[in-house]
């Protein structure tokens, strides 16, 4: 029987097979930390007596969840962490040079690769065909140290879509209409595996959107095989030598399948306060839009950008809706400025914050009001999740965003020209 993309990439790490349910300690070929739960990770590291990494190249500490810093506390922590990257010699992605995921997915993961962080977004490599997953700090910790993890090896469920998406639907559509049929934790402690005719097709931007959100259907990894286009994607960013061709078998045994129509989607909305609480945007529309924020781990790269540039072409934002748009990584925002998209979009009333996190997680750069609704391109909607539990995030693409700054209310992108 043959092997799905998780179980052989663990098979590989391991020097023999292994299947779904079995328990094994794993080498860890790429640690990332950040600045919201890196120093907790870095005083259990501490604690429990480390005093050098496994592997400096291989551990990469960010600063990018508070960046920079709104308050003082915070300020300490990156403090604490520039110590520790001094220290240890491990790697610094400093303020303004990005989003953990994004950076990562740039210059670091491969396929192939075990890749281990202190956030549950770390799922975001698994686009790359790599075993990317989040962990506790003290987890963390340990697999700094010792270069080694324990992990159960996942079931698999078999995401098989068909078809091409149609005019101003997204990868982002095709992920929440998939959350909303597994349910926020239908896929708990799963693989989630990506494949068919759809995927293909899809750019390196659009997959990571894919692999990002696996997790807010409770899933260890989102995995999709690496192919020419991953290939050319390590190419763009001078990591040829680092492309390894990796697969599921064809007669591979997965727990499920799901199988999507990709074609007959249009776009969705995830309303509060659950990412599976989707709907199409039909059913929303009309929902008035204090925020719009195009920016985070998901939906903040060129691509994105382009997108939202081209719907907001010599267009501006509703006067009662102001639009903040984050770029995910430091050459993320220099190719918006050298492709004219930022012109395009200050000149329609967008604010640009600089490169990391920013509204997202709600620690600075764009909370929101008592009774205000802010549509995000963020992964979360849950309550509080933008720095206000009294408040409202919806969830879309970054086409429906951008469409939606210009009206003012929730608007179908295709309605928008």
């Amino acid at each position: 029987m043959g092997l799905t993309l998780a179980e052989k990439i663990l098979s590989n790490n391991l020097g023999s097979e292994v299947r779904p349910g079995d328990f094994a300690v794993f080498r860890t070929d790429l640690c990332l930390l950040q600045d919201g739960t890196g120093p907790l990770a870095v005083r259990q590291f501490r604690k429990i007596g480390f005093e050098k990494v496994f592997e400096p190249s291989a551990v990469v500490v960010f600063l990018d969840h508070a960046a920079p810093c709104p308050k003082s506390e915070l300020a300490n922590d990156h403090m604490l962490l520039r110590e520790f990257a001094r220290q240890t010699g491990c790697t610094l992605s400093d303020v303004g040079d990005g989003i953990c995921h994004q950076v990562m997915s740039q210059y670091h993961t491969s396929p192939g690769d075990i890749l281990i962080g202190a956030d549950s977004h770390t799922v975001t490599g698994g686009a790359l065909a790599a075993f990317s997953t989040g962990m506790g700090s003290t987890d963390l910790a340990v697999g700094m140290g010792l270069g080694k993890t324990w992990l159960r090896v996942p079931a698999t469920i078999r995401v098989q879509c068909t078809g091409a998406l149609q005019r101003g639907v997204y990868s982002k559509d095709l992920m929440l209409s998939i959350i909303s049929q597994i349910g926020a934790d239908g896929a708990t402690y799963k693989a989630l595996e990506f494949g068919g005719d759809t995927i293909e097709s899809l750019t390196m931007a659009s997959r990571l959107v894919l692999s990002n959100m696996a997790v807010e259907a409770g899933a260890k990894v989102g995995l999709i095989a690496s192919d020419s286009l991953t290939e050319k994607y390590l190419e763009e960013h001078a990591r040829t030598d680092q492309y390894k061709r990796i697969a599921p078998d064809d007669d591979a045994s997965y727990e499920s399948v799901l199988d999507i129509d990709s074609a007959a989607l249009e776009p969705q909305v995830a309303c509060p306060h659950t990412v599976d609480n989707v709907k199409p945007v039909g059913e929303v529309s009309g929902t008035r839009v204090h925020q719009v924020f195009i920016g985070s781990c998901t939906n903040g790269r060129l691509e994105d950008i382009a997108i939202a540039a081209s719907i907001m072409r010599e267009k501006t934002r509703h006067p009662d809706t102001r639009v903040i748009v984050t770029p995910a990584s430091r050459r993320v925002y220099m190719e918006a400025v050298e492709s004219g998209y930022v012109d395009t979009l200050l000149r329609a009333g967008a604010l640009f914050m600089p490169p990391g996190c920013a509204a997202c997680p709600g620690v600075h750069g764009g909370i929101l009001g008592d009774g205000e609704v802010c549509l995000a391109t963020t992964n979360r909607n849950f309550l509080g999740r933008m720095g206000n539990p009294k408040s409202h995030v919806y969830l879309s693409s970054p086409a429906t965003a951008a469409a939606s700054a210009v009206t003012g209310v929730i608007t179908d992108p295709r309605e928008v020209v």
